[in-house]
């Protein structure tokens, strides 16, 4: 199955983003054709007035896929705005994206409630749900990794393919599927969902020290108030992260402590600390590594664009056949 999956450049990467997408992507490129690319033009929709960020956002980004074990040997690793063709075939498909498509966008609608501190009122943005469409037909993908909640995002996807094809009486693009992926909610320092807009994230690249001083200031259970309350290891912000970094014997003694009121929070983090740091070390180490090479993280993007290019520009030339735009 080909896999095309992507992210925004926002710079250093937390753990919440290697639970909630790069951990797949691992398996992912074991076992199928995978595109994993730097979707810096779906930036631009809502970073325009500053761009002067994304390329070293980029940099940092792709340091902590390729630290975390993204393969560029067994995946295509690129950046989204060098491969023009995407833009050729954005167009053309707008063409065929009815506007009520767009104004029934579930992300649309969210994220104008949500971003609030800047300007989203533009084309680009309206349109985002078309360039995501393109991201992945470009390439015939098959799958998409997505959360439950993510799959009505993927469904406009899958009209404009069929609509495109319906109206050509081709089979040119797929439908893509829907690959059903764990999303686990990983919990910031402060309670809520961790992410870097909330200043609330571990992150990849973060020191023992820094980590020591985010873990021990967590929110844990807020309805444990005295020490010698029992708490719910299944109502605590910190429990879940003893699920993804301690080994289950460690687990179950951290829930029988909590449950009786044997072991506080300041001991339970205590416990957690060394599990967390030995997991991001190997992380850091390779991290560190390619912050030294800085080269190589450019030449790993040139040549997956290289590659990405190659299938984008056959994609592109069946796509203008088609239409008879073809000189």
């Amino acid at each position: 199955m080909r896999i095309v999956s992507g992210m925004r450049p926002t710079g250093k990467l937390h753990i919440g983003h290697y639970f909630g997408a790069i951990d797949n992507w691992l398996r992912f490129q074991k076992e199928h054709e995978c595109f994993f690319l730097v979707a810096d033009w779906h930036a631009l929709t809502s970073d325009y007035q500053d761009t002067s960020d994304i390329p070293s956002h980029t940099q940092e980004m792709v340091i902590d896929w390729l630290a975390c074990g993204v393969d560029p040997e067994k995946a295509i690793v690129f950046q989204q705005s060098q491969v023009k063709e995407h833009a050729e075939l954005y167009l053309l498909l707008s063409m065929f994206t009815p506007l009520g498509w767009l104004e029934r966008n579930p992300t649309f609608k969210e994220q104008k409630q949500q971003i609030t501190d800047k300007d989203i009122s533009n084309l680009g943005f309206f349109g985002y749900p078309v360039l995501q469409a393109t991201d992945v037909m470009i390439y015939k993908g098959q799958g998409v990794p997505v959360g439950k909640d993510q799959v009505p995002h993927l469904e406009i996807t899958r009209e404009i393919a069929r609509r495109f094809n319906n109206l050509t009486k081709t089979e040119i693009f797929p439908e893509p599927e829907a690959i059903l992926t764990e999303t686990p909610k990983i919990m910031g320092t402060d309670g809520r969902k961790m992410s870097k807009s909330y200043h609330n994230s571990i992150s990849l690249s973060d020191d023992e020290n820094s980590v020591e001083k985010k873990i021990k200031s967590m929110v844990t259970d807020s309805n444990r108030l005295r020490r010698d309350d029992p708490g719910n290891p299944d109502a605590c912000n910190l429990f879940p992260l003893h699920k993804k970094y301690s080994p289950m014997d460690t687990q179950q003694e951290v829930r029988q402590g909590c449950t009786t009121a044997s072991m506080g929070c300041v001991d339970c983090k205590k416990i957690l600390l060394p599990n967390i740091n030995n997991w991001l070390n190997p992380i850091r180490e390779k991290r560190l590594d390619l912050e030294n090479k800085p080269n190589r993280v450019r030449e790993i993007l040139h040549t997956g664009n290289q590659k990405a290019r190659q299938v984008a520009t056959s994609t592109i030339e069946e796509v203008r056949k088609t239409l008879h735009l073809a000189s």
